[in-house]
């Protein structure tokens, strides 16, 4: 697989994101199972591989440490800290904590659970009002200086946010939301500033929550522990209204040859040179399918079609719930 460069951080073209094997979309997957999906990405020329302490808790770090540690020189982990997780009982305050002793604390658990001596990439998962941005910045420099962290990134932060925490220690790499029904950081600064400060880009959810793979519809039956039965954007009549974009790409994809989930991670490979999307999923042909997007070529002109069609395509409904959007850094 083509490699890109997050910062001065190089990775594979396409990152894994872990989340689903664990949480957020209903039952977590069996570990067994799960491990031998990580390592069947690895075969596959994955490198990147994205973590949080939150998704569990701490159940998906410690599979990922296991199923990584075989060839742990060889990849590039990326995990994340910011949210109140009690280190022992796992319990969630529903509040944020990015205090740097929490921090230090934090950081030596994730190294045990994830059976490394460093954490390559890490984020703070969302930012804490409470504490500056400058602290917590010099906190993750401290542990870089110590050589437990490579890399510093920031998730669903805004440009002011960023800019202060790259004069204390720069930012490799910027995770948010970001596809062709997401495109909020577009217009927002996030990506111009990434592009100002030569910071990689890492698009989370980016076929829309398996949305723009055309596989859900409105008859599709969502579990409630799957977050989206509680996300505006998948409500029944958001989702009919949505399906045009589907359909957008369903119709590009019939001339490619191709499928509208590669469509559409190859169009964000096509917007920047420096952005790594992270899709995730818990089925081995779904995985071939995603990374099979890095050969899709999309023209100039392609793109040009793509844009005038979406721009004309009003998504409805918010992509996260609003107690969750309440603590993103808009």
């Amino acid at each position: 697989m083509d490699k890109r460069m997050l910062g001065t951080l190089e990775v594979s073209a396409f990152g894994y994101g872990c989340m689903g094997l664990t949480s957020a979309y209903g039952e977590p997957m069996p570990a067994p199972d799960a491990i031998r999906l990580v390592r069947a990405a690895f075969e596959r020329g994955v490198t990147f591989f994205d973590t949080a302490e939150a998704y569990g808790p701490f159940s998906n770090e410690s599979l990922l440490g296991e199923a990584l540690q075989p060839f742990r020189d060889q990849v590039v982990i990326a995990t994340k800290f910011g949210f109140d997780i009690d280190l022992k009982t796992g319990a969630r305050s529903g509040r944020l904590n990015s205090r740097p002793e929490h921090i230090r604390e934090v950081v030596e658990a994730m190294l045990r659970r994830l059976r490394t001596d460093r954490i390559d990439l890490l984020y703070q998962h969302r930012v804490d009002p409470q504490v500056p941005m400058e602290d917590v910045a010099q906190a993750v420099q401290e542990l870089i200086q110590a050589g437990k962290v490579r890399h510093f990134g920031l998730s669903e932060a805004s440009p002011a946010s960023v800019r202060r925490a790259h004069t204390v220690q720069p930012v490799t790499a910027l995770q948010s939301e970001y596809s062709l029904w997401t495109r909020d950081v577009e217009s927002n600064g996030v990506l111009a500033l990434c592009g100002e400060l030569g910071i990689g880009f890492v698009p989370f959810s980016p076929l829309g929550a398996g949305f723009l793979t055309g596989k859900i519809d409105t008859t599709t039956e969502l579990a409630p522990t799957d977050f989206r039965s509680m996300s505006p954007r998948f409500a029944t009549e958001a989702r009919a209204a949505n399906m045009a974009m589907v359909e957008l790409l369903k119709g590009i994809a019939e001339r490619k040859r191709a499928t509208p989930a590669q469509i559409a991670l190859a169009w964000l490979l096509a917007q920047k040179p420096w952005i790594v999307p992270i899709p995730g999923t818990t089925k081995l042909h779904r995985l071939e399918e995603n990374l099979g997007a890095a050969m899709v070529e999309l023209s100039p002109e392609d793109l040009a079609a793509i844009g005038d069609a979406a721009a004309r395509i009003d998504i409805q409904g918010a992509r996260l719930p609003e107690a969750v959007l309440a603590q993103t850094n808009r």
